[in-house]
């Protein structure tokens, strides 16, 4: 059985900083490219971030690029997400999520991927 936890909601101000992390079991993390997405109340999920399962490219969208930065600890079997700068518009809840291809052309959509976390709310107050 595959799992992706990824605990806490967290409440943070306006310019902090948070680093979010991702435990997987069930998965050869190693050889599993991993991404994070987010859904604020009222909207689709959205991507966010991804990082190939060697770690040496990663993919951002454009409201979080220079601010997030998304990593990995294949020993660990752990992604992270570090926020820096946090807006108020930062605030959904952030999943992470499991792809088992190497590559993917639809690594921006949710159907790129096979497993996802639980969720944590991520709520950045002004």
């Amino acid at each position: 059985q595959v799992q992706l936890v990824d605990p806490g909601g967290v409440l943070v101000q306006a310019g902090d900083y948070l680093r979010l992390s991702c435990q997987t079991s069930g998965l050869t993390f190693s050889s599993t490219a991993m991404g994070w997405f987010r859904q604020a109340l009222g909207r689709t999920r959205e991507f966010v971030a991804r990082i190939t399962w060697s770690g040496t490219s990663t993919y951002y969208a454009d409201p979080v690029k220079d601010r997030f930065t998304i990593s990995r600890d294949n020993a660990k079997n752990t992604v992270y997400l570090q926020m820096n700068r946090l807006k108020t518009e930062d605030t959904a809840v952030y999943y992470c999520a499991a792809d088992r291809l190497p590559y993917s052309a639809d690594y921006t959509y949710t159907r790129g991927y096979d497993f996802w976390g639980q969720g944590t709310q991520v709520t950045v107050s002004s």
